[in-house]
């Protein structure tokens, strides 16, 4: 049986059409893809996420684990600071990408559905292995989590959330209204400014109203999304998404998140990205640019002018905001460079595309 977030009845009120994503029942779309999306960019869009895992740490040993778990470093983090971050096997593939943030009394990671528990099992061991003293916590499903992004959603919250104007990106504050606490990160996953706010499940309906408003006027500021626009608007922003630009298989360097990695340090998989990071990664992530408007799917593959295939796609929409086709590959790093000219195999016919740096969108 499907799990249900503390926003069933709203999403279902509002109009949405649920999907299973990760052993969930989740909003895919309310009033259509294309629209969602638009609204996230011009104005502001509210985004159930209470799936995805939240994870409490405390102890004597809680950073020490992290850092060991993590490839960013955590003993230097001040309070009130998050950073994202990857969970590496010892060959250096990705487990899960994370956002891991201190707070005054323990540190809480955010992980992807679909990987909680493959995640917890992982930190569970390596507490065990290594004899480290810490307590972890579960809270994903004791709490609602909801995403709020948008040009326009930081000046329509403020006036109820007072920090979060102050609040700086990739930072977050505890606080609380009408009595229920919460934890607001300044993140998020659409290339917009916005928050991703944490807090009580039994809360939730109620905060939901209080927050954003009546969803269902014309001129509404904030407004529902669902996983779709939640798609298109990530790929737009070149972000990548766990089992398609990440997997197990699939290392940090050639996704072009070693600005996420510190080598300097000791962690789970060091060793191995030490490796790939001087001989250089045989394979990189690329965003393609295609010629027509068909779009490239995950699978799609890529070949070089004389036909033999170099890549594939991970993952491919149409651009609402760019409006043109878009996608990201794995490429042979000989064929990575910005500027390449490739060819995407359509389903036999070969329909041309340009190798774009990444991301796609970005607001100025």
């Amino acid at each position: 049986m499907l799990k249900r977030t503390p926003l069933y009845d709203f999403h279902i009120k509002a109009g949405a059409k649920m999907v299973d994503f990760a052993g969930w029942e989740m909003p895919i779309l309310y009033r259509g893809i294309v629209d969602e999306h638009n609204h996230t960019r011009t104005k502001g869009s509210l985004f159930d996420v209470s799936h995805m895992g939240r994870l409490h740490f405390k102890g004597k040993d809680a950073v020490k684990a992290l850092d060991l778990i993590c490839t960013r470093e955590y003993s230097k983090c001040a309070v009130g600071q998050a950073r994202y971050s990857l969970v590496c096997n010892e060959a250096g593939g990705v487990l899960d990408d994370v956002i891991v943030g201190r707070d005054v009394k323990n540190w809480i990671m955010v992980c992807n559905a679909s990987n909680r528990e493959k995640i917890i099992a992982h930190i569970k061991k390596i507490r065990h292995d290594r004899d480290l003293d810490f307590d972890m916590n579960d809270q994903t499903e004791a709490t609602v989590m909801v995403a709020l992004q948008g040009p326009k959603v930081i000046e329509k919250i403020a006036d109820t959330l007072k920090e979060v104007s102050e609040l700086k990106r990739y930072h977050f504050a505890t606080g609380s209204m009408f009595m229920i606490g919460y934890t607001v990160f300044r993140t998020g996953y659409t290339g917009e400014d916005g928050v991703e706010l944490i807090f009580s499940a039994r809360m939730g309906p109620m905060i939901i109203g209080k927050l954003a408003g009546r969803f269902d006027r014309e001129e509404a500021t904030i407004k529902p999304a669902g996983l779709g626009a939640r798609d298109t608007l990530r790929l737009e922003a070149g972000m990548p998404l766990y089992g398609h630009e990440l997997n197990e298989n699939i290392d940090p360097i050639s996704a072009g998140l070693g600005w996420a990695v510190n080598l300097e340090k000791d962690f789970i998989g060091a060793a191995a990205l030490r490796k790939i990071k001087e001989e250089g990664p045989k394979q990189k992530l690329v965003g393609l640019v295609l010629d027509g408007k068909r779009i490239a799917r995950e699978g799609t593959e890529v070949k070089d002018a004389s036909g033999a295939t170099i890549g594939k796609v991970t993952s491919g929409t149409f651009g609402p905001t760019l409006q043109k086709s878009i996608a990201m590959a794995y490429l042979n790093a000989e064929n990575a460079a910005e500027g390449t000219k490739v060819g995407c195999d359509l389903r036999g016919t070969i329909e041309g595309a340009t190798v774009t740096k990444l991301p796609f969108y970005k607001r100025t």
